[in-house]
């Protein structure tokens, strides 16, 4: 009985470990999301283990295909980019942590806790360091209608070596609204955002570049 107790509560502090660092960053599944996805996932594995279930392993999988849903609904789709990823298949680790503690692999678990911290908090500053040499950013640029200014903007892509990943125009009234996703080092994102703000053809334009989450 106690054993069961120290595994639930093991359980509960890797599921917080994890959920706090979610949570700092605003991530939908944050702290008390991946405390129930530990805690749950140890005690279905306890329980299973006390009934005698003729195939574990079954049991795994039935955990991770219903953590599988939770995992889809935090994937979000927004013009041609997915985000969420990551904390979807955190969500996974963390049932997997989960069932090892319940398994009786409380060392096993705890080590691999900190192999989870390690490549989500340490490769952060690898993958900031890999995105400002090649990020993505997504402009939406609303000006007067004139043919001739897409053809504008696409050769200002290449003057600032800049791929154009995806883009989309569409004329709305006596206006012409064209988006774009654009792939490039941080640098030529900033010079050709100060080149807009600045160009004479733009100024009666409206403007909205934002970074495209991954």
């Amino acid at each position: 009985m106690y054993h069961e107790l120290y595994d639930l509560l093991l359980a509960v502090a890797i599921g917080a470990i994890i959920g706090a660092e979610r949570e700092y960053h605003s991530k939908s599944a944050g702290l008390r999301t991946m405390i129930m996805v530990s805690l749950s996932s140890c005690l279905f594995t306890i329980i299973s283990l006390k009934i005698g279930v003729a195939n574990p392993d079954r049991l795994a999988a039935n955990v991770l295909t219903g953590l599988g849903f939770l995992g889809a609904g935090v994937i979000l789709k927004d013009d041609n980019r997915i985000s969420g990823i990551t904390t979807a298949t955190t969500i996974w680790m963390t049932a997997a942590l989960g069932m090892a503690v319940g398994a009786g692999y409380e060392l096993l678990s705890i080590w691999a806790t900190f192999i989870v911290m390690a490549v989500l908090v340490l490769l952060m500053y690898v993958q900031r360091g890999i995105e400002s040499l090649n990020q993505e950013r997504s402009y939406e640029i609303v000006c007067p209608f004139d043919q001739n200014d897409s053809d504008h903007y696409e050769m200002l892509f290449k003057r600032y070596q800049l791929k154009v990943v995806h883009s989309s125009q569409k004329k709305i009234d006596q206006q012409i609204v064209g988006r774009w996703i654009l792939m490039g080092s941080a640098k030529n994102h900033q010079e050709l955002t100060q080149y807009l703000l600045n160009d004479r053809i733009f100024r009666n334009s409206a403007f909205n570049p934002s970074m495209a989450q991954t």
